[in-house]
């Protein structure tokens, strides 16, 4: 195994540095030799957690002073942490488990280290929306992340109204008190033919990972009470993209040439739908006549 300060080797670890550091989703195994390291370096720690991220220091052995960063004070200790940094110290940021920022807090302490001109240096790892997403199948090749969707249901309904016709892959990020009804407002809002996959306490002892339609994920949850325990990624298709057909081309074309020649017709046919534009010009010629 490779020793941590052989890791110094080859990088720069700048003084006055805010280092943003991925943590372990479940499986504690899963933090890199490099996150060691630069945890074991810094001045101190910020965290969303002190004591969850104590216990995980304390299994690797490590002992920094800690700073709490969370969602309700994430602004006023940003300036904490500039102040210690243009003082020189180095400071690792972690969330409570995968990458700050993603559904996590860090963006706002990002934010105010950049606008005091100071570096910000990523460590990745862990991250639900990886895992999971790398174990979704070709469906999910292009994807957009979308996070937790509002928990009262007419601001679900029309936020999902907004991304039905999105043609990318969206994750969503569930807890498990809601996620059978957030996949029946998915199957609801999409139409039950998407493909769907549900990630559920991803890296830990009872992960699980089933794919299926949306039409197909309510039922599966409701089958087994175990199914709907624990932290969800849900992975669903997105909108079916389907060429205009011939009579969508014609109809536009015979509009169009009520008031422009075959070749002006065909041009403007071409731009609005993709299609050839030589054989848009041979159909408007057929459709003249």
């Amino acid at each position: 195994m490779i020793p941590l300060s052989e890791l110094a080797q080859g990088q720069h670890y700048p003084a006055g540095a805010l280092y943003v550091i991925a943590t372990p989703i479940g499986n504690v195994a899963d933090i890199t030799l490099r996150a060691l390291y630069v945890l074991g370096l810094v001045d101190r720690i910020a965290a969303e957690d002190t004591r969850n991220t104590g216990q995980l220091l304390s299994r690797y052995g490590i002992s920094k002073p800690l700073i709490a960063v969370h969602q309700h004070n994430e602004r006023a200790a940003a300036q904490q942490i500039v102040d210690r940094l243009q003082a020189g110290e180095r400071i690792a940021y972690v969330s409570d488990a995968g990458t700050p920022g993603i559904s996590d807090p860090g963006a706002k302490l990002v934010d105010a280290v950049r606008e005091a001109h100071l570096p910000v240096v990523p460590l990745p790892g862990a991250s639900a929306l990886a895992t999971a997403l790398s174990v979704a199948g070709d469906f999910a090749a292009t994807f957009s992340f979308i996070g937790f969707l509002p928990p009262k249901a007419k601001q679900r309904e029309s936020e999902l109204a907004t991304l039905a016709s999105h043609p990318h892959a969206l994750v969503f990020y569930e807890a498990p008190h809601r996620v059978l009804e957030s996949v029946q407002a998915l199957a609801d809002a999409f139409g039950g033919t998407r493909r769907l996959l549900i990630a559920r306490e991803l890296t830990k002892l009872h992960e699980a990972v089933h794919r299926c339609t949306l039409a197909e994920g309510p039922t599966w949850l409701a089958e087994d009470a175990n199914r709907q325990r624990g932290e969800f990624v849900l992975v669903v298709e997105g909108a079916p993209q389907e060429d205009a057909s011939e009579a969508d081309h014609d109809r536009l074309l015979t509009l169009l040439l009520e008031e422009m020649p075959v070749k002006g017709a065909a041009k403007v046919a071409a731009a609005l739908t993709g299609a050839s534009k030589n054989a848009l010009y041979a159909r408007a010629l057929e459709l003249k006549k």
